[in-house]
This record gives structure tokens, sequence and C-alpha cells, in this order.
């Protein structure tokens, strides 16, 4: 499709673009919800599953099914994402349990990584390497756009109707997305690459599924080290040994090893797993300290975190521009990550005192590093590859970008959990919390109707008492989210190291370049991928 009038591509565009909205939008409008969620159908402990899962299951779809476009074309798989993605948002409104809407964000997930996998995937059938940039600086503000109007809208509809329409309000853009891509974007003739490498896919799915749920239940439901992890842990290194085994036997495997010789795409993807913990752990607990710390309202949430988004856009969007015209990247990639490091270090200093302006400049610190950065990484390893390899190859971003958010927001949120206990574990045993009903549950910050409903029950006698125990609390939330924002910090000293060791490569001017201005992999060898 590279060769297609300029126009057309265009048109395919947009409708690319609008199905790439959709699905941000129903990822991003949860954030600021997901406190009353909790507080509504209770499950506290299971609260980051609702992120999780969604993360889980998209993970698992995105390689597949970028291998299988790689093979059927990227409208079938489009298609059938926004049809299950749109089912699978109604049914989320209409859960009543916990369980419920775990099982229907599931199936989001399913969806959502066939849409995300097949919209960056289609920018590199349509453009060269070397105009990408732009493109994907684009996407890249659509997805900053969509996580502004998400949140915002997303405490808006929570402070004022029933929080079951945030899955519920962009349904309509859904239809419309799915209707612009079956009358705009060409099918294509099957490429036959092959038998499809069932048993790679399948222990693909068995290593990645355990670990998470490993990381996930490790510190909440179950302690470290417990035999429930580390079976989990001992299910998930046998089948990545199965899998490692299977893709070096089959002819066509669900993702080629060979590609992880090449040393831009193994570190690109590192880069990404790393910014993938920063990005969506500050996107999912931030709202936390927001709303139960600083005490500000859900739709006002919104707003703060719109600050991140926007800058966001504005970076993504220049960066994008200048890679295009200067066919450099690796200076602004280093710069990027070091200005998201600094943001994500500067919210561990955030405390009870802080006010919403404080966050605001922190989260746009965060957001010009990330602007600066998202787009890169995808370049780099599209670039990397050869054309028949550029679904799975950039499946592979998306993947080990949001198993990056998986794994950190469970890790985050093991960490808060773990803080928080122990916290309120001393205040308990100081006797400060007294016979008040629902005093040990910090929850309750984060919800101005059972704020205000556990106020009424105290007497005025017991007033003092009440905002001591109200401080403690906010005071344990406060220093539980600082533990976990400085392991995202972490996380982004990694990057940054990382970096420095990334060739850069000259972009390519066309996606059908001769084989000798492919990459060399590592060892001499010539790129057969």
């Amino acid at each position: 499709m590279e060769h297609l009038p300029l126009k057309q591509k265009i048109t395919i565009m947009v409708a690319v673009l609008a199905s790439m909205l959709f699905a941000a939008l129903n990822q991003t409008i949860i954030g600021t919800a997901l406190p009353k969620i909790v507080s509504d159908l209770g499950g506290m402990n299971y609260f980051s599953w609702i992120f999780t899962i969604y993360m889980l299951a998209s993970s698992v779809t995105a390689i597949l099914v970028g291998k299988l476009s790689d093979m059927y074309g990227r409208k079938p798989f489009i298609l059938f994402g926004l049809g299950l993605f749109i089912i699978a948002s109604f049914l989320c409104g209409t859960a009543h349990t916990m369980t419920m809407l775990i099982i229907y964000r599931a199936f989001q997930g399913l969806a959502g990584g066939m849409i995300f996998s097949t919209s960056f995937s289609s920018i590199g059938d349509l453009f060269s390497p070397r105009e990408r940039g732009r493109w994907q600086g684009l996407m890249a503000a659509v997805f900053g756009l969509s996580s502004v109007f998400g949140p915002t809208l997303g405490g808006y509809i929570v402070d004022h109707f029933s929080w079951k329409w945030i899955f519920w309000i962009f349904l309509p853009v859904g239809f419309v997305a799915f209707i612009l891509i079956m009358r705009l974007f060409p099918s294509v003739p099957r490429k036959d690459y092959g038998r499809i490498d069932y048993f790679g896919s399948l222990f693909l799915a068995g290593t990645i599924i355990p670990l998470l749920l490993a990381l996930s239940w490790a510190g909440n439901q179950y302690t470290w080290g417990s035999l429930q992890v580390n079976g989990l842990f001992a299910i998930s290194i046998i089948a990545l040994l199965a899998f490692l085994y299977t893709e070096r036997k089959v002819s066509n495997p669900v993702l080629p090893l060979d590609l992880f010789k090449n040393s831009v795409f193994t570190i690109s993807n590192l880069i990404g797993l790393l910014i993938g913990i920063a990005m969506f752990g500050a996107i999912m607990y931030m709202p936390f300290f927001i709303q139960g710390v600083i005490g500000t309202s859900a739709t006002k949430t919104g707003f703060i975190m719109m600050s991140m988004m926007l800058s966001m856009v504005v970076s993504s969007t220049i960066i994008g521009q200048l890679i295009t015209k200067t066919g450099k990247y690796k200076k602004l990639a280093i710069l990027g990550l070091m200005t998201m490091g600094i943001g994500i270090f500067s919210l561990t200093t955030l405390n009870v005192n802080s006010t919403n302006l404080d966050a605001i400049y922190r989260l746009m610190i965060i957001g010009l590093g990330l602007g600066c950065s998202f787009p890169i990484f995808t370049i780099t390893i599209q670039n990397s590859v050869a054309y028949k390899y550029l679904g799975v190859a950039t499946s592979s971003v998306q993947l080990f970008r949001q198993l990056g958010g998986t794994i950190g927001v469970s890790i985050m949120g093991a960490i808060m959990n773990m803080i928080m206990r122990s916290n309120m574990k001393n205040i308990e045993m100081t006797g400060s919390a007294g016979n008040m009903e629902g005093a040990s549950d910090p929850k309750i910050l984060m919800d101005p109707e059972q704020l205000q409903a556990f106020k009424e029950q105290i007497p005025a006698e017991q007033s003092e008492l009440m905002n001591q125990l109200l401080g403690s609390m906010r005071n344990t939330l406060s220093d539980a989210l600082s533990g976990a924002f400085l392991f995202g910090a972490f996380t982004m000293i990694l990057a940054v190291i990382l970096v420095v060791f990334l060739k850069e490569v000259r972009l390519k001017t066309s996606n059908h370049e001769d084989e000798e201005d492919h990459i060399s992999f590592e060892g001499k060898r010539r790129s057969t991928v």
C-alpha cells in the first residue's frame, strides 16, 4: 500500500485513527472512575485486575495478531477487533460484581490488542520508515488526546451519573470506526508464509499469563515465596523453555527468535517495556493520590491528569516532525527518557501538604518526556526488520509496552498495598482508630460519599480524633504511593542506560529497499527476518 495516492492514504489513516481513538478512549477513561467502581462493587484487593486483565489479554493477542496480519492482511483483524470491543464495552457497563467486570474487561483486552496491533502496523504498510515519524507522532497525539478527554469525561460521569456510562458513551465512535474501516481500508491478497504456529502461540500465552498472575498475586492474595506464587513462576519458566524450543523447530514461528539477534530490535523493546511500567503506573495511581490524599473530586482529577497528556500531545507532534525532517532519533530518545524519569521521581516528593498545582507541573514533565520517546521506538523497530515481518515486529512493540504496563501496575500495586497495610497496622496498634467503623480502610478517602458518611457517624466530642485519624490515613496512602512511584523512577534509570547502547541507523526511504540496506544482525549476519 506504500505506492497508493496520498489522498487515499490519508483517508485510510482517518479510518485507522478513528479505530485507535475508540479503543484508546475506553482504555483511558477508566482511570479516574476506578476509585468509584471499587467503592461500588467492592474488592479493593482486586482493583488492579480491572487494568491488569485488559493488559494481559491485549498483550497476548497483539503478538499473535501481528503475525497473522502479516499472512492474511490487517483489515479482517481490525474489523473483528472493533466488533468484539463494541460488544465487550457494552457488557462492562452491565456488570454488577467485580468478577463480571474483570471478565468483560478481558474481552475488551483481546479486542484492544487486535486494534492497536493492526493500527500501528498499518502506518508501516502505508509509509516508509523515514516518513513514519510524523504519522507515529500523530498516532501518539491521538492516544494523548484520548487520554486527555477520557479521564476528564470519566470523572464528570462518575460525579454526575453512573460509572456504567464510561463504557457506553463511546459506543457510537466504535460503530463509525467500524464503518470507515469496512469501506476505506483496502483488502490485500493472502501471503502464504506456511502453517500457523499453534504450539508456539500456546506456549507464548503459557509464558505470559502465569508470570503476570504471579506478579499480581504476590504480596496480595499470597506471600512472595508461597507455593502458589512459586508454582506460577515455575509454569511460566517451563512454558518459556517450550516456546523457545518450538520456535527453533517450526518453519513459520509466531515470533521469530532471530529478531532478537538484532540489537536495535531487542534494546528498543526492552526500553518499551520500561516505558510501559512508568507510564501506566503514573496513569493508574496518580488519580488515587489526587483524590485520596489531596481530596480532589473525580471531575477535577480528570482535568489535572489532562496536563500530562496535553504536554505529551505537544511533544510527540514536534518530535515526529523532527524525526521525519532529520532522520535522527537517538539524542531525542535520551532527552525524552531523562525528562520522563525526572518527572516520575518528582512524584515521590508529593505529600499530604501538596496541592493540585504541585501535581500538575509534575505530570507535565512526565508528559513531555513520554511524548518525546513514545513514537521513537516503534520507528526504530520497524526500520530494523524486513517488510514481510512488519506486523509481528510492530506487535512486539505493543507486547513489550503492555507487558511492562501490566508488570508495572502489578508490582506498584503490591508495593502500595504492602506499605499501606504496614502503616495501618501501626495506626491500629496505637489505638487511635478507636471503635470507628471503617477507620482502617483508606479507600474511603477516594469516595466523597463514604467519607461524608464516615464523618457523620462520629460524635462531635470525637471530631478531633477523627481529624487525626483521617490525617494518618492520608499520610499512609501518600507514603504507599510514593513507594510505588519510586519503583517507576528506577525503571526509567534503566531505560536511559539502555538507550545509550542503541545504534542509530539510517531510516529507510522505502519499504522495499535492497537487502544490503537492511540492518545486519550481530555476529556479522545479514538480516533475514
